[in-house]
């Protein structure tokens, strides 16, 4: 399940489940911790900060609080007495968040304002992966906290999988092919014109039709990859995929409504 695209694709040199293994391994060295630790926040802190945001806290204690959670599960080993064998990291990780915020007080955070120093910087977080997906205020109020997690989570897989796309299609001098028909990976048929696509990229419909299949095929592996790289249980991956593309067909209606 190794990257085998150019750029940061390249950086999941082992499974995410690995990584996350390797975070909370005792005997996992500062340096591997630390490492696994980036990468965990770079991929997942966008579900973590949406549900701390809706469980209450403002946008200044969400952010102190998404920070403190992973440094946390690095230092402290929140995930150590999960079952690692079986199951979803998506679950596992929810599951340590809920027990963090259940144990987090007020003097903690205002201490942590006071003298803790930040292991990154906010802004780096979010221009290290742009997202997407804007979920509108509404859904902040209206949703429960764990459907905002759920759809969160799968834009960030999917987003995560288009990126590595975005990279291949790069390195084999096609990006105009993927800017061109990226954002119809997923729309039905009828909802596609290829008339302009073709004008667009200057080629026949009919090799727009060949290249769209290519790439929404492609997109799916790595969807596919992204999400059996958060399993322990390969049996598991087809039923999670389904669950999170629904997820992700929520969020999307929401954002475009």
């Amino acid at each position: 399940m190794s990257g085998t695209g150019s750029g940061g694709a390249g950086r999941f040199s082992t499974t995410r489940w690995s990584l996350i293994l390797a975070s909370i391994d005792s005997q996992a060295t500062e340096g591997k911790g630390r490492e696994a630790l980036a990468q965990l926040c770079r991929i997942y802190w966008r579900p973590i900060f949406a549900y701390v945001c809706r469980r209450g806290h403002s946008v200044a204690d969400a952010e102190d609080l998404t920070q403190d959670f992973f440094l946390r599960v690095l230092k402290n080993n929140l995930l150590e007495h999960a079952d690692r064998d079986r199951g979803r990291f998506r679950t596992l990780l929810l599951s340590a968040l809920q027990n963090f915020l259940h144990d987090a007080h007020e003097k903690q955070l205002s201490e942590r304002r006071g003298g803790a120093v930040r292991f990154v910087s906010w802004d780096d977080w979010v221009a290290e992966a742009p997202s997407l997906l804007s979920l509108p205020a509404s859904a902040y109020e209206a949703w429960p906290a764990e459907k905002i997690f759920d759809v969160r989570w799968a834009a960030t897989l999917a987003e995560q999988a288009l990126r590595q796309l975005q990279e291949e299609c790069e390195s084999r001098g096609r990006r105009r092919v993927f800017d061109a028909l990226s954002k119809t990976l997923t729309a039905n048929r009828d909802e596609i014109n290829y008339a302009n696509l073709s004008r667009e990229l200057r080629v026949g419909e009919a090799q727009i039709k060949r290249l769209l299949h290519q790439l929404r095929l492609r997109f799916r592996q790595l969807l596919r990859r992204a999400v059996a790289e958060t399993m322990a249980d390969p049996t598991g991956i087809d039923e999670e995929l389904r669950y999170l593309c629904s997820a992700l067909a929520i969020g999307q209606e929401s954002d475009g409504g």
